[in-house]
This record gives structure tokens, C-alpha cells and sequence, in this order.
């Protein structure tokens, strides 16, 4: 998925925040979502709560949308044209409906509910999503991780695999990143991450260990939970410390934590957990492009201005292949013309206030 804001924030962030020393329980952080067009005359919206203004990143997760139930016949699906990445990977992970996926280095796959569908952008690639024509209903959840310096121009490369299933208390649990309740992916990792759904019916309970060197973010879709988070020692079932966080809220859970209880409310309940080691790098976000300075940012845009676009002269030295199609046709065929960066700021990027 592309981000089709005319304006794009830039964000420069090192995360790395952890609890407050000596606190009987996790201090939880809610962060509500901004909704944003997909663009098109009947745009598809979708609810972003990464970045925002208080956190950019949760770990190395650095954008998290959250879309649906979404009438296709109403808003016309998903349909984003090709358009670039750079330093980051795509996760694509739906509740409900199907995207087709089609990508620089030939993949052509089908995104379905409980596959996790995950593109490694590396040094670039371009891609483009379009809901199936048999998708009524669209539901699901994009989200980026930022590569770490070392592995940021690694080749583009593109997986699908099912997630793995356990029960965990009252929750079916599916892991389709990193390991939890003692189930692992096998999806590629460049940094120590974990991702997963959890569904529990009305007033179910759900305890789980988890890392203390993580952030955490959990993401409620539907529904309404109360999430207490516990330090080693800490009695996880305590209820004075439990935050209430609703539908389309994400919390957040600063390192420190060993174990996170959730307790859903009336009604059933869906959730999306993420964490990861704090990524304690500064990144620059901008577009659907993560690098480290404003001037590697221009030259991405550049690169696919003059690629994919025909504008713009010929592309910087060392980009002339960022974003081409490896594989003859894999990528601009099928969905129109692509997508035309946003007009950069008139000052230089730098970090967000």
C-alpha cells in the first residue's frame, strides 16, 4: 500500500523509550487513528495510527493502517497503482476480502485472510495492489517495518506463507511474524520482531509472556479490551492498573514489560499485536520511502520520477535500476499509470516536532 498523502509528514526518530523505573505496572500509551483517502473520485479510507504525532515507531515498525470492514461496491476496494519503496519491508495482512499483489521482481500473488504476504523493499522495488473482483467486503491491515542500516540495500525479494496457529487461554492465537506462546514464523526478519492476531470471544482472557527488550503495540479492530501490561514480580491480574482501549485504538507498551493480560469486553474481539526491539537508529521517512538523510530521500525520488514516470532527467548515479521490472511486465501492466511522487517540501527534511 502506498501512502497517498499530497503532503507526506517526514519523520526522523530514534525510538527507544522503556517504563518508568519502579512502577508496579506498565504505563500504557493509546494512540488514535487519523483517517486518510486512499485517493480516487469514491476513495477508500483507511486508519492510520503509525506514525503519528506522539510515536513513530514501535520497534522497528514504522506505519501501521488499518482499513474495513470496507463496502467494495460503495467505495470502489483498493485499487493503488505502482508506485515505489525503498529501506523497509510490507506486511499485508487481511481479515477479510483479497488483494492481488504484483511487484518488480516478478510476483504476482493473491493476499487472503490468515497468509501473511510480506515484501522486502531492500534497496527498491514498486508494486502495485488492487482488490479481486469477487471481494465484497475489504477488512485487513497494512504495515511497514524499517530496515536497520545493515540490512537496508539488501536485494527486493517477496514471500507468502500461512501463519501458525495455537490457543492461548481464551484466544486463538496466529503468529505470522517472529515467535510468541512458543509458536515461530518463518517469515524473514531483519531485526527481532513478533506479529500476530488474536481473537477472543465476549469477555474472554488471554495472558501472555512476552519479551522484555520489546515495544509493543497492540491494535484493537474490532471490539473493546482492557490491557494490562507486568513487570517481573508484578501481578498481572491486578485490575486497578488495566487500561481500556478501544476499536480502531492502538496501545502501547514501552520495553520492560514480561507479560501483557487482556481481557475483552462485552462483545468478541480482534486484535493485531506488534512488537520489537527499539530500533535505537534514525530514520527518515517520506512517501513510501525510508532512508537516513534528505538528500538519499531526493535521489529515491528522483530515481523514480525519471523510471517510472519519464520526468525529471535521467535518474542520480547508482539508481538507474531501483524501481524497473526485473521480470518483463511484472509490475505496470495491470493497473494503470504509476503513481507520481508527492512535490518534495521547499525546506530540507528533517525530524517531525
Amino acid at each position: 500500500m502506498s501512502n497517498l498523502e499530497r503532503h507526506p509528514s517526514e519523520i526522523l526518530e530514534c525510538s527507544g523509550d522503556t517504563g518508568d523505573a519502579g512502577a508496579s505496572s506498565v504505563r500504557l500509551q493509546i494512540l488514535t487513528p487519523r483517517v486518510v483517502p486512499l485517493g480516487g473520485p469514491r476513495a477508500m479510507t483507511v486508519r492510520r495510527t503509525l506514525p503519528s504525532k506522539q510515536r513513530s515507531l514501535i520497534g522497528a515498525w514504522c506505519f501501521l493502517d488499518h482499513y474495513g470492514p470496507e463496502p467494495v461496491a460503495s467505495s470502489g476496494g483498493m485499487r493503488v497503482p505502482p508506485h515505489p519503496h525503498t529501506g523497509l519491508q510490507t506486511v499485508s495482512w487481511l481479515f477479510e476480502g483479497e488483494i492481488e499483489h504484483r511487484d518488480s521482481v516478478g510476483s504476482h500473488a493473491i493476499v487472503r485472510p490468515g497468509e501473511l504476504n510480506l515484501m522486502t523493499a531492500g534497496r527498491g522495488i514498486s508494486h502495485s495492489e488492487v482488490s479481486m473482483p469477487t471481494t465484497n467486503v475489504l477488512h485487513g491491515a497494512q504495515l511497514w517495518v524499517a530496515l536497520p542500516e545493515a540490512s537496508r540495500h539488501v536485494p527486493p525479494a517477496f514471500e507468502s506463507q500461512s501463519a501458525r496457529r495455537v490457543r492461548v487461554g481464551d484466544a486463538e492465537v496466529q503468529v505470522f511474524m517472529g515467535s510468541l506462546a512458543g509458536v515461530s514464523a518463518d517469515a524473514t526478519l531483519f531485526s527481532a520482531l513478533v506479529a500476530a492476531q488474536l481473537d477472543l470471544p465476549a469477555g474472554g482472557v488471554v495472558e501472555l509472556g512476552v519479551e522484555a527488550g520489546f515495544e509493543h503495540g497492540i491494535l484493537v479492530d474490532s471490539g473493546e479490551v482492557s490491557i494490562r501490561g507486568s513487570l517481573p514480580g508484578d501481578d498481572a491480574t491486578a485490575p486497578d492498573a488495566a487500561t481500556s482501549v478501544q476499536a480502531h485504538e492502538l496501545a502501547y507498551l514501552p520495553t520492560g514489560c514480561t507479560g501483557i493480560r487482556i481481557v475483552a469486553g462485552d462483545t468478541a474481539v480482534r486484535l493485531l499485536l506488534i512488537g520489537g526491539e527499539p530500533l535505537r537508529e534514525k530514520i527518515l521517512m517520506w512517501w513510501n520511502f525510508v532512508g537516513r538523510s534528505h538528500d538519499e530521500v531526493v535521489g529515491y525520488r528522483a530515481a523514480w520520477q525519471s523510471q517510472a514516470i519519464g520526468v525529471g532527467g535521467p535518474p542520480p548515479p547508482g539508481t538507474e535500476d531501483l524501481f524497473t521490472a526485473r521480470v518483463a511486465g511484472a509490475t505496470l501492466e495491470h493497473e494503470g499509470a504509476p503513481l507520481p511522487a508527492p512535490e518534495l517540501p521547499s525546506v530540507r527534511l528533517r525530524p517531525r516536532d
